[in-house]
């Protein structure tokens, strides 16, 4: 007679093989959700390849969450995570997905009819996170209508190919313990080979059709056009940056920003790709006559170089949203006179290709300053992450208010009738850029030797310009900082002192004085609602 096992070993042989079976239930509802998650996805980039990458779900839904975000948690972004902020946003959408996804999986292992509501609420959410965008149309839902059906699919396949017929009991009560057939390991269960090659088919799927959206999509990028333009010579030239006003200082800015070096700040999780030839900006509002020119009538007309330091309004003090280029564009004042701008109006309401919206003061267009729709950066067509084929240029002005990107409609209305994006997000309407200076070298926690050391930087106060910088190490007299030659008043201005370091811990602290002869003030001012403030501060220790 074959020996029988006590009650108690049963019952325990019992539990541990229940809860293997939990477990299991568990990694494979996960994986299952996972994989129909990036199933989804990959169909839907693939079909965004065809509709356009305004319908990218994972874009649309950043760009919604960007728009919904509260402005600290922007403020917040932009200071610790810089230029690498959208990278952030989406990897933590993409983390959010993923977590959703495994729960959606479990949750289907129990009843599959969970696990498509679960996908139906994600793809709801795509549709409505396109659909929301500025510029969208009904052919933007597709990409989100139809991954999600791909991953509905997807799953419903994974959850059948995952049963496991062990775990239809025969009824109520205790069962007994099935014998593993020989050769079979703990590991194996019924349809374990099922499972893999369909979670294998559903990875192709979303790696295959992820690849080949990314691959379709390329045919929207402009970046051959782009190349194909040849600027013309400017109406109105400016001579070469003075010899003076690059000074011979390790580590200092340089007085040009390389194009690839110049700081991006703005809400497109994608660049607008806007093909030049079909470029058009529309002049409309409180005008005498509307005006819509193509980019070609735009390079026709005479065009200005100008040197201009743009600054955004995220920056902190002693921050690195600051940069200066020659910019060659149309004159912006010329083209509102060209429109005729009715009494009362006071703002240029001008929109990006993407729907976003900057108020500008016209009285700053038309007072004579160097007020561009530009067309050039730096010798070279617009990159497109800095706006091309077009984009505005207004010095003294911070970002927000002055310099959309993209531009493709400029409204002559009233700062009462209308309010801008940040503007509607409790910003101010009006933000000249305030003065300002940085301490570039030494950097700060730096180890110094004892003796002359340089100590420069960079201080800027757009169409103010700046009369002088000082200097002071501790709590010591202010010193005269040596200037070096400008351009203009549109321009930020290095600036270098030599210091006579003894040994031991010093902070260096820096304050400008700009062309009405206000001094840049000690109390640190947040950024909201006009831009920051105070003096810069860096700590060395001298040895």
């Amino acid at each position: 007679m074959a020996e029988q096992k006590p009650d108690g070993d049963v019952t325990t042989e019992r539990t541990g093989r229940a809860l293997a079976r939990g477990v299991r239930s568990a990694v494979l509802g996960g994986l299952s959700g996972l994989l129909a998650a990036g199933a989804a996805l990959g169909v839907a980039q693939l079909v965004a390849g065809f509709t356009g990458p305004a319908g990218e779900p994972v874009l649309a839904v950043g760009g919604t969450a960007i728009d919904l975000t509260p402005v600290p948690v922007k403020d917040f972004a932009i200071a610790h995570f810089g230029s690498h902020d959208k990278a952030v946003l989406l990897g933590g959408i993409l983390v959010m997905v993923a977590i959703f996804a495994m729960g959606t999986g479990i949750a289907a292992r129990r009843w599959i009819g969970y696990g498509l509501a679960g996908l139906a609420v994600f793809g709801a959410l795509g549709v409505a996170a396109a659909l929301s965008r500025p510029v969208s149309g009904p052919v933007d839902a597709a990409p989100a209508v139809v991954g999600a059906a791909a991953g509905a699919a997807v799953l419903f396949l994974l959850a059948r190919a995952a049963v496991d017929p062990s775990r239809t009991a025969a009824g109520p009560g205790p069962q007994p313990v099935r014998p593993r057939p020989a050769g079979q390991s703990q590991g194996d269960w019924p349809g374990r080979r099922r499972f893999l090659l369909t979670a294998a088919g559903a990875a192709v799927l979303a790696a295959g059709g992820a690849g080949l959206g990314q691959v379709l999509l390329g045919r929207f990028s402009v970046a051959a056009a782009r190349d194909q333009i040849r600027l013309p010579a400017p109406a109105v030239t400016r001579p070469p940056v003075p010899p003076g006003a690059q000074l011979r200082v390790p580590g200092i800015s340089a007085f040009t920003t390389p194009n690839a070096s110049f700081y991006r700040v703005d809400t497109a999780l994608s660049l607008p790709q806007v093909p030049p030839e079909q470029w058009r900006l529309r002049v409309h509002g409180m005008v005498a006559r509307e005006l819509d020119i193509s980019f070609g009538e735009l390079l026709r007309r005479p065009l200005t170089e100008a040197d201009i330091t743009l600054a955004c309004v995220s920056n902190q003090v002693g921050g690195p949203y600051v940069g200066n280029a020659r910019w060659l564009g149309a004159s912006l004042a010329a083209l509102l006179r060209e429109a005729g701008v009715r009494r009362g109006a006071d703002q240029i309401l001008s929109t990006s290709a993407d729907g976003w919206t900057c108020g500008t003061p016209i009285e700053t267009v038309l007072d004579g300053r160097d007020a561009l729709l530009a067309v050039g950066m730096n010798g070279q067509p617009l990159p497109v992450a800095h706006g091309f084929p077009a984009r505005m240029v207004v010095p003294g002005l911070y970002g927000y208010v002055s310099a959309t990107k993209w531009v493709t409609d400029l409204e002559i209305t009233t700062f009462a009738a209308q309010r801008a994006y940040w503007v509607q997000r409790g910003y101010a309407a009006q933000a000249p850029i305030k003065t300002e200076s940085r301490i570039d070298v030494p950097k700060p926690l730096a180890q110094l030797k004892a003796g002359r050391t340089a100590v420069a930087g960079v201080a800027w106060a757009p169409h103010r310009g700046l009369d002088a910088v000082q200097v002071r190490a501790g709590n010591g007299p202010w010193q005269q900082a040596r200037l070096a030659a400008v351009p203009g008043l549109d321009t930020w201005r290095q600036w270098v002192w030599l210091w006579d370091a003894t040994p031991g811990l010093h902070q260096l602290q820096v304050r400008a004085t700009d062309g009405t002869g206000a001094i840049q003030p000690a109390r640190r001012v947040p950024i909201f609602p006009n831009g920051a403030t105070g003096r810069d501060t860096v700590t060395v220790t001298v040895t």
